[in-house]
C-alpha cells in the first residue's frame, strides 16, 4: 500500500491530497528516511509523520483494506510518539491563547459577557431627556 494512502485510511491525514503534499514536503519518513507518496509500506515499517510541528511515530501493524473507523485504527498501527512531542502540542494550545492580542478578531465568550456586563451596569448608555438637546 502507498504510504500516502496508509497515512489517509489510518486518519492521520483527512484527505489523500493533504497526505500526499505532506510526504513531498518531507515531512513524512519511512525508516528515517523521506519518502515520495508513492512509496510503498509494509508491516513492522516505522513511519514518523511532522504535524503541527509535531512529530508523530507510528509503527504499521497490519494494512487496512481501506479508510477506517475512528476505533478501528490501533488494531492497524502502535503510537511510539514519545511523550515531550505530545507536551509540545499542549503548550502550542496555550500560546495560541496568550498570544491572542485584545480587540483582533471576533469577541470569545468572555469578551461578549463583559460587554454585556458593562452595557447593564453602566448608566451612560441610557436615554438621556430630549429637552436638554433642544
Amino acid at each position: 500500500m502507498r504510504v500516502d494512502k496508509f497515512l489517509w485510511c489510518i486518519r492521520t491525514f483527512k484527505t489523500r491530497t493533504i497526505a500526499t503534499n505532506a510526504c513531498k514536503k518531507g515531512q513524512v519518513k519511512v525508516n528515517g528516511s523521506a519518502v515520495k507518496p508513492s512509496r510503498d509500506v509494509y508491516p513492522t515499517d516505522k513511519i514518523s509523520v511532522r504535524k503541527n510541528q509535531v512529530v508523530y511515530t507510528l509503527e504499521i501493524l497490519d494494512l487496512p483494506e481501506s479508510r477506517l473507523g475512528a476505533k478501528l485504527v490501533d488494531m492497524y498501527r502502535k503510537d511510539t510518539t514519545p511523550k515531550e512531542n505530545l507536551e509540545k502540542l499542549d503548550l502550542l494550545k496555550y500560546s495560541k491563547d496568550y498570544y491572542r492580542k485584545r480587540g483582533t478578531g471576533r469577541p470569545t465568550k468572555k469578551d461578549r459577557r463583559d460587554i454585556d456586563e458593562v452595557y447593564e451596569n453602566d448608566d451612560f448608555f441610557t436615554e438621556t431627556d430630549d429637552s436638554e438637546e433642544e
